[in-house]
């Protein structure tokens, strides 16, 4: 699978897969984003009222968190994230 590498660069309402991206100083506002459970790389990245998808093992991964309690069904992610390294 190929990765775009993107850096220093804000993005409004724009939709993503995250194992397909690499985000350095970038800013993501109201957008979309997958994730299926492999790898991805934030750097100093900010999401800003994203909408975030889990698919195939991260969905798992998020049923069995709800299950066990430690997510709550329904709970949201925080407004804003700023992410500070890489996964």
């Amino acid at each position: 699978m190929p990765i775009t590498r993107y850096e220093g660069r804000t993005f409004t309402k724009q939709v993503f897969q995250l194992e397909e991206c690499w985000f350095i100083n970038c800013v993501l506002r109201e957008c979309v984003l997958f994730y299926g459970g492999g790898r991805f790389e934030f750097a100093n990245t900010t999401f800003a009222n994203c909408s975030w998808k889990f698919d195939a093992e991260a969905r798992n991964t998020m049923q069995l968190l709800s299950q066990i309690g430690l997510l709550k069904p329904g709970q949201a992610p925080p407004a804003e994230i700023q992410a500070k390294g890489s996964a």
